[in-house]
């Protein structure tokens, strides 16, 4: 099982993590992000989708643990 987790120390609102994975997260318009798969997901398409915005934000505010 993994856990998408969002360090919203570092976070920035870039928002690149909503436009790639919008079913995992949300940018509100404070600029926060959350994420909205709250329970550990077990492979497939929500953790590819986390590892991917992980990925893509320029602030390695994203990690995918387990």
């Amino acid at each position: 099982m993994s856990r998408i987790v969002v360090d919203t120390s570092r976070c920035e609102g870039h928002g690149l993590c909503e436009g790639i994975a919008p079913d995992v997260f949300v940018l509100h318009d404070e600029g926060a992000v959350e994420v909205l798969i709250k329970e550990s997901v077990a492979g497939g398409a929500i953790e590819a989708a986390g590892t991917a915005a992980a990925l893509a934000c320029p602030v390695a505010a994203i990690h995918v643990t387990g």
